[in-house]
């Protein structure tokens, strides 16, 4: 999966990095046990500072989405990104919040709001259900 950076974008480039690589995971674009450039070659790939990469691996790992290990490199785990537990879900809580308060805010209705999450979910589904089958 090719990432593509907005420089002009107001998210910081490290969160567009995280973001994607989430993304791809959810999609399927991304196996278990996939290996993913280093720090330094995703820099160079990108035209970035290996400092913006570092940054978004390092929250990456943290997060549960990849392991960085010193001689094997950087990779989804093995074993499949981790089932959300309670303390996953207060931190998805935590940024769901500022969405729904932004969608209340602008008069975006609560079935308008559920439709479009319902939508985007049946996408991510269904990239994945296509990379499965290749």
């Amino acid at each position: 999966m090719l990432l593509q950076i907005h420089l002009e974008s107001e998210e910081p480039i490290y969160m567009q990095i995280c973001n994607q690589i989430i993304e791809g995971i959810a999609k399927g674009g991304y196996s278990p046990g996939e290996k993913l450039p280093s720090v330094r070659k995703l820099a160079a790939d990108i035209g970035i500072n290996f400092h913006t990469v570092n940054k978004a691996y390092q929250r990456l790992e943290r997060e549960g989405f990849i392991e960085i290990h010193r001689k094997q490199g950087v990779s989804i785990p093995s074993q499949g990104v981790e089932i959300a537990d309670v303390t996953r879900l207060q931190t998805l809580n935590q940024k769901l919040r500022p969405i729904v308060a932004e969608a209340i805010a602008r008069s975006v209705s609560e079935q308008t709001f559920r439709q479009t999450c319902h939508e985007l979910y049946e996408e991510f589904q269904a990239s994945e259900r296509e990379n499965e089958a290749q």
